[in-house]
């Protein structure tokens, strides 16, 4: 992409949070040092510890929620918002530390908003040394829902549960309308393919979780499967209306943003 036509986009970092405390000021700290043309907007998802305040304290655009939606319900409310703002790039970056953002850089080069390479790219830990040693159960859950995505989109889907992607502005259309809510990585991948939006990957390096617990546990581990498994199906027969045909997005609203700085870090 050339540096003219990349200083000229708005872009966006949504950082989804709960009870993040311990963390999430570092986060939005990196974003800032390793992708300063990044605006920062931490989605506090009903945090009951001090998540907001650390946030709003490194400058981050906070938008919260009254109670906890989960982490598709936390992202929606960022696309909206960057539909809503007018941003053409939006990124997830996990509020757990898990996300470098030292490769939002080459993410961005390899999105080519506006050209004919990818809608979507997103941050594979399975294409070389995933960063930290991924438990066993994951990687067999990961390698099962890669071969079925793979297998439906005719093309090689190598971490389909990294929710570290990027999209471009018709990314950002499509999951403002519409977005997996429970565990909504692999659904989205369906999402994109089944609106005909391209999909492109990068070998990253990720960290072990900074802070917290995950939500899935090892007991939860064979639902998730199979109520992913079960989604994807249904997704398959499910005709979604297109995205990109008839009536124009719906309204966003306005959104109970508590904004620390106007913008944090931009280009805007």
């Amino acid at each position: 992409m050339p540096d003219d036509d990349r200083q000229d986009l708005r872009l966006l970092a949504i950082v989804p949070a709960y009870n993040e405390e311990g963390m999430i000021g570092r986060v939005v700290r990196d974003i800032e040092r390793h992708a300063p043309d990044f605006n920062v907007l931490v989605v506090d998802d009903g945090s009951l510890d001090g998540t907001v305040a650390q946030a709003e304290s490194q400058g981050a655009i906070v938008l919260r929620h009254p109670f906890n939606l989960g982490i598709g319900g936390a992202m929606q409310s960022g696309y909206k918002y960057a539909l809503a703002h007018g941003y053409d790039v939006a990124v997830q970056v996990d509020g757990d530390g898990q996300h470098k953002p030292e490769y939002l850089p080459e993410m961005l080069e390899a999105l080519r908003t506006g050209g004919n390479e990818a809608d979507m790219v997103y941050g594979t830990r399975f294409r070389g040394d995933p960063g930290y040693k991924v438990p066993i159960g994951r990687r067999v859950g990961n390698l099962i829902f890669s071969v079925v995505l793979s297998a439906i989109t005719r093309q090689k889907i190598t971490d389909p549960t990294s929710g570290f992607r990027m999209v471009n502005r018709r990314g950002i259309e499509l999951f403002a309308r519409d977005y997996p809510h429970d565990y909504p990585e692999v659904e989205a991948i369906l999402m994109l393919h089944n609106n005909r939006l391209r999909i492109h990957e990068v070998q990253v390096r990720m960290n072990a979780r900074g802070f917290g617990r995950s939500s899935i546990d090892y007991p939860r581990a064979a639902y998730y499967m199979v109520k992913v498994m079960l989604a994807l199906f249904v997704g398959l027969l499910r005709r979604r209306p297109d995205a990109f045909e008839g009536t124009p997005p719906p309204s966003t609203g306005e959104f109970p943003a508590v904004e620390a700085s106007a913008e944090s870090g931009g280009s805007a």
